[in-house]
């Protein structure tokens, strides 16, 4: 591999122009540098100069000169001629010289220093047979990063070649060096608890106590996921009822199989954080205390109420479980409760085996909404042109702001809508989505005094911003006593603003949920997705709101949409979906059940109906004047995904790009495209990566903007998709002083803004950039990742990456050249120019869409952006364009009846039915539960039976799970 060419005897005495070797993707071409000198060549031997180490580059500091020595060596019987040794390429630039002596040090005398030559290239030279002829190659690095450069040696009839790769850091960088090992962690861990089989019985713990919380008035089904669809899941098989596509006659069953692909999916997640061999303390008496690694990050996720369980290590799998119930959770230590007798017996040498479990609770309200979604009119889960709304806006008076004409285009028709098909807002990043509702939610309050408002959002902290802003807004207006806060039992009561407790209901530190009177009361609720499920809990009747609006309804799967609206929407209701589809989408962990139907929401498919997709004004609005972004950075993101019709609307800081002249090449285009060639790695049995070459740079690059441009912590944020590379620079930040300054993931950032944002896209090599399309990790091949993370900037966007693997992507590609075109390119060479056809770049055989603005598609949702070898864990995760499975039905719906017709196979196997039972859990009904011995699989009664089912043909009844199997 090292010989070159041969030569005539005319070419050797002249030495070449320098050549250009390209970019050498070392993890993906590690055979480059496997060199074997005693093999390569049969007249010469030429040693390896900086050899790898591990398959890695030798390393040393900026400002530093590191060397080697490259020992030649004539093997035959001859005087051998050494015609050149030649820097044939080098990267960066001359960054690499050749000397006939060592270079001097700090401690060489100023003869040696002044005698010492070094040049890119040696002539003319006779090596004698058996004679050593040693040289030095240097490398003087002034940027961190991978330095690399081909070393030719003209001997003889040949030209050999050596490939050198050297690694430059800075302190920061290195102290981002792993601490061990990367290994992959054993997946295979022994079962504390078959928890599928009927007769594997555990010793039940104590649940916390619900203090004065009573039961709701209807009872949430157990909804066991069905023996086939688990048996299909394991045999890697999809369910035919998926595989038909979504129709209206098999909604129901589609969505279940879904979500119980999805919960298969969760399982075995949670289980991959399962621990063996561990102790556990006595705390506070009645508690044992167990440390979980990972639980501050949520890996795994752990709330008060969840259960684990637990057996001795040195126990057989005969011997019985323990349940113990969390009590309280603290940083990455959970408080546990167990039967008496477990206390009584435990010692703090005993080892312990884990098991985690999740809580079903969430799923269970998503199998009764899509249940109750059976009610609905065909024409609120597939709007057609059959039903077309007549709609007489009339003027408005704006109460809280200025609106431009789309925001009040989109107010009137809100206000003139007498329910039927949602109507849609669609809000492209900065164009005042959120301030469209609440000036639409403030003029019915103040024109409509019994109108009853419900308020929903995806998170916490996004239904919290909606409170915020609604009482800011309205201060003048909405009475404390008319808007009430609904949260979940489970949530943190420290978590919530203390602002906001007045406008929420907490008895002892927990969160509760007033009766159906109260709640009847309130003008104005708001609450997340799932935990509207509490109203129909309580008994709230199809059709108490007037109004229902779903924010970011763009980033909830249709399930989720479906707990607010399948049991609280009548005919009469007017619903408001606000989001983008060309954003976030639903965070899923099982990629079959997102890519045939669980990744798309609701709002994403209603964009496939005529109605909505050609943008009729009685059914949606666009939003298009942006007020975030600077016009350079939002011309882009417009382009590729919006058609070219945002308008920059954002008010000019001059003095903001004045501030960073010495910064910015060109103070009207505040992008900047930082490249550099780092190295991918991971430490550990941790299976994420990072980047500390780029770390160390973003952490540069924030010094630069605090301490000499004067910005504050707070305005500046930090992008990069995978969690380690998070916890490094978050590490860095805070050892210089420097804790406030916000680090996350995309799916940290959405809905949020920052006067900077700098984005770290971690990945150095195609192998692991691969991987990740693929699996449709990171950011690449995921549009809808790119588009929210170039959002995000208010005034400047600086992106650190490799280049020649950023290219590989269509947008990035376009980025790239973007900045490039612009004079806003700063660090490594740069690849060639590609230019990519609709069909999407080379390699990318199994088609689809890659551009962000073309077709319909289902997209990836953003489960599993923690990109962990094999392991899909949950992200904060993905959007690679996968082709529409969804498909509309051509049978005709009942539409005068809205029923849903049966079909003709009902799931009756002996294991496969979903029997909808009524189950005791924590936070959602019954009482405390006494210790006992509790067999997986049954059920504890507790005297409680659901309602008599009601007919869902009136709209004012509550409907009722049936005990009908699915189809």
């Amino acid at each position: 591999m090292g010989t070159i060419h041969d030569n005539s005897d005319d070419e050797y005495s002249v030495i070449g122009d320098k050549g250009d070797i390209g970019f050498i993707d070392l993890d993906n071409c590690n055979s480059v540098c496997s060199y074997n000198p005693s093999n390569e060549s049969q007249i010469v031997n030429i040693s390896v100069p900086f050899p790898l180490v591990k398959g890695k580059p030798q390393s040393g500091f900026v400002g530093e000169t590191m060397f080697d020595s490259v020992i030649i060596k004539n093997t035959t019987d001859e005087p051998l001629d050494i015609w050149s040794i030649s820097i044939y390429d080098s990267k960066p630039e001359n960054s690499f010289t050749i000397s006939l002596m060592e270079p001097p040090s700090v401690n060489s005398d100023e003869q040696y220093i002044q005698d010492f030559m070094e040049s890119f290239s040696l002539e003319d030279r006779v090596l004698r047979t058996d004679q050593d002829f040693s040289i030095w190659l240097s490398c003087k690095p002034k940027e961190i990063g991978l330095h690399s450069a081909a070393v030719h040696f003209s001997v003889g009839d040949e030209t050999i070649e050596r490939l050198v790769f050297v690694l430059a850091e800075d302190k920061v960088s290195q102290s981002l060096s792993s601490s061990k090992p990367y290994y992959r962690a054993r997946k295979k861990k022994q079962n504390v608890v078959d928890a599928h089989a009927a007769d594997q019985a555990f010793v039940a713990g104590r649940r916390p106590s619900k203090g004065s919380i009573r039961g709701s008035m209807y009872r949430l089904p157990n909804y066991p996921i069905p023996a086939h669809v688990r048996d299909a899941v394991i045999n890697q098989q999809i369910p035919d009822v998926v595989n038909e596509g979504l129709t209206r006659k098999n909604y129901v069953s589609f969505f279940k199989t879904l979500l119980a692909m999805e919960e298969i999916k969760m399982e075995e997640d949670m289980r991959a954080y399962d621990m063996e061999c561990v102790t556990m303390k006595s705390k506070r008496k009645h508690f044992l205390s167990l440390e979980v690694p990972g639980l501050a990050e949520k890996r795994p996720s752990l709330v008060n109420g969840d259960h684990i369980f637990v057996k001795l290590a040195s126990e057989d799998e005969t011997a019985k479980a323990y349940e113990g119930y969390i009590h309280r959770v603290e940083a990455e230590e959970i408080f546990l409760c167990f039967d008496p007798k477990f206390h009584k017996s435990h010692r703090e040498s005993n080892l312990y085996n884990v098991q985690f479990t999740y809580n079903r609770t969430s799923m269970r309200r998503l199998y009764q909404a899509v249940e109750a979604a059976e009610c609905l009119d065909s024409n609120f889960l597939f709007p057609s042109l059959s039903k077309m709304r007549l709609v007489k806006p009339a003027p408005l008076k704006p109460i809280s702001c200025n609106l431009n004409e789309e925001q009040t285009r989109a107010i009137e028709m809100i206000l003139a809508c007498k329910g039927g098909s949602p109507y849609v807002i669609h809000g492209p990043p900065g164009t005042g989505k959120t301030m469209t509702l609440i000036e639409s939610i403030l003029q019915i309050y103040y024109s409509r005094k019994k109108a009853r408002i419900l308020v929903c959002a995806p998170s916490n902290n996004a239904a919290d911003h909606l409170l915020d802003r609604l009482i800011s807004e309205g201060s003048a207006m909405i009475q404390p006593s008319d808007i009430f806060r609904l949260n979940a039992f489970t949530r943190p009561f420290e978590d919530v603003n203390p602002d906001y407790i007045e406008f929420c209901c907490v008895e002892d530190f927990i969160f509760t949920c007033p009766s159906r009177r109260d709640l009847e009361q309130y003008r104005i609720i708001i609450s997340t997705y799932t935990s509207a499920s509490l109203l129909y809990a309580e008994g709230i009747r199809r059709g108490h709101f007037s109004y229902i609006f779903l924010d970011e309804a763009g980033h909830a799967s249709e399930p989720d949409t479906m707990v607010p609206l399948s049991h609280l929407y009548s005919n009469n209701t007017v619903v408001v979906l606000a989001g983008d589809p060309m954003q976030l989408g639903p965070v899923v962990f099982c990629k079959d059940a997102e890519i045939n139907g669980l990744g798309t929401s609701y709002l994403e498919r209603l964009f496939e109906c005529e109605l909505y997709a050609n943008g009729k004004e009685n059914f949606m609005t666009k939003l298009i004047r942006n007020y975030r972004t600077h016009p350079a950075i939002l011309y882009l993101p417009s382009q590729l995904f919006y058609d070219g019709l945002l308008m920059p609307c954002k008010e000019e800081n001059s003095g903001f790009t004045t501030s960073m002249d010495d910064l910015l090449p060109d103070k009207e285009f505040p992008l900047i495209f930082v490249g550099i060639q780092g190295c991918d790695e991971r430490e550990g049995c941790n299976p994420s990566w990072f980047n500390r070459i780029e770390a160390s740079k973003v952490v540069e690059i924030i010094r630069v903007l605090i301490e000499q441009k004067g910005l504050k912590e707070e305005n500046v944020g930090v992008i990069t998709p995978y969690r380690q590379q998070v916890l490094k620079i978050r590490g860095a930040l805070e050892s210089l002083g420097r804790p406030n300054i916000k680090v996350g993931s995309v799916e940290q950032f959405q809905g949020q803004e920052n006067q900077v944002i700098i984005i770290s896209t971690v990945r150095s090599t195609i192998k692991h950039n691969d991987f990740d399309r693929v699996h449709y990790l990171g950011f690449l091949s995921n549009p809808r990742r790119f588009n929210v993370a170039l959002t995000r900037a208010k005034s400047l966007l600086i992106v650190i990456g490799n280049p020649h693997i950023l290219c590989k992507d269509p947008h990035w590609n376009k980025l790239l050249w973007y900045c490039v075109d612009n004079g806003c390119y700063k660090g490594c060479f740069l690849p060639e120019k590609e230019e990519f056809s609709a069909e999407g770049p080379p390699g990318n055989e199994e088609g689809g869409t890659w551009q962000g603005e073309e077709g319909n598609n289902f997209q990836q949702s953003d489960a599993s952006w923690d990109e962990e070898g094999n392991n899909f864990q949950p992200s904060d995760a993905p959007w690679g364009n996968v082709e529409n499975n969804w498909q509309q039905s051509n049978a005709a719906w009942d539409e005068k009846e809205n029923n849903l017709q049966q079909s003709d196979a009902p799931w009756n196997e002996e294991g496969g039915e979903w029997q909808q039972q009524p189950e005791g859990e924590w936070g959602e009904e019954g009482d405390n539960r006494n210790p006992s011995v509790v067999q997986v699989g049954v059920v504890e009664s507790n005297g409680n039976q659901p309602s008599d089912n009601v007919s869902c043909g009136d709209a004012e009844n509550h409907f009722q799970p049936s005990d009908v199997p699915w189809e």
